[in-house]
């Protein structure tokens, strides 16, 4: 597979099959990005790729790929592939995301499927990218969610095997570990990487049960992960984003010592088989 566009920005935006994601890879073309266009499958990539073009994108600055973030394996693949393949990533967008189901869901690795999709498989795309942006200068954006601050983490218990189970509970929860994550890279990253986690405005990722009556267009939102992602906007690394304003986030997220427990247990689950 050739090198792709090394000499341009480069910006990976996940989840570009969703509406958050298929914007904000829409706005970063637009500013002359080179954008790879991550979907769930192939045939969904390759007709967000399409729908870029119909709206106005270079074709030749576009490159689709695939991974199912409830399968580890693909996410390890699909970093693995672009670690090889990119040696300059000037940022990732981790726009992929989904509300917790109605019913508990599982995945093959055993995990609660909001977690896995919202944290585990962001946290392991990132970290094979980390060499890439790092050597950019560049960043890493994660949508994290004003519910972050709702969210508790038993880890005992992160799959909630035992807790009793609600959609928004889960969500909540995959989006504070999302946001403790933030920081620990920050924190511990290659030098050259900074990383910050946004929730932009009121708007949440198909979930129209949470927005309220100020929520942000859907253009802002990508508006502000674009604006976020650039290197000329001056930001805290670490920091947790509420709209453009750097924001207090939740006490969990502040904790080093929660932050390593969360960092160890991840780690601790190895590859994926």
């Amino acid at each position: 597979m050739p090198e792709f566009s090394s000499g341009d920005r480069t910006v990976l935006v996940t989840g570009v099959d969703e509406r958050l994601g298929y914007a904000t890879a829409k706005r970063l073309a637009a500013d002359g990005a080179a954008v790879i266009v991550h979907a769930q499958d192939k045939e969904l990539a390759d007709d967000a790729v399409q729908r870029l073009v119909a709206a106005g994108a270079d074709a030749g600055r576009l490159r689709a790929v695939h991974a199912d973030f409830t399968e580890l394996a693909e996410v390890d693949e699909l970093g693995g592939t672009l670690a090889a393949t990119v040696r300059r990533l000037d940022a990732v967008v981790n726009a992929a995301a989904v509300p917790g189901p109605q019913r508990r869901g599982r995945t093959r690795a055993g995990h609660e499927s909001t977690l896995q999709v919202n944290y585990l498989a962001p946290q392991r795309l990132t970290m094979a990218l980390a060499a890439a942006v790092a050597a950019a200068n560049g960043r890493i954006v994660n949508v994290s969610s004003r519910l972050h601050s709702a969210g508790n983490i038993d880890y005992s218990d992160l799959d909630r095997n035992r807790a009793i189970y609600t959609p928004l509970a889960v969500y909540a929860q995959s989006k504070l570990a999302l946001t403790m994550f933030t920081r620990s890279l920050a924190e511990t990253g290659p030098a050259g990487l900074t990383a910050v986690g946004v929730s932009p405005a009121d708007f949440e990722i198909d979930m129209p049960q949470l927005r309220s009556h100020a929520s942000a267009p859907l253009d802002a939102a990508a508006d502000l992960l674009a604006t976020l992602s650039d290197p000329h906007t001056t930001v805290v690394n670490g920091g947790y984003y509420d709209g453009i304003d750097e924001s207090k986030p939740a006490a969990l997220v502040r904790n080093s010592r929660a932050r390593a427990r969360l960092a160890a247990w991840t780690a601790a689950l190895g590859p994926a088989a």
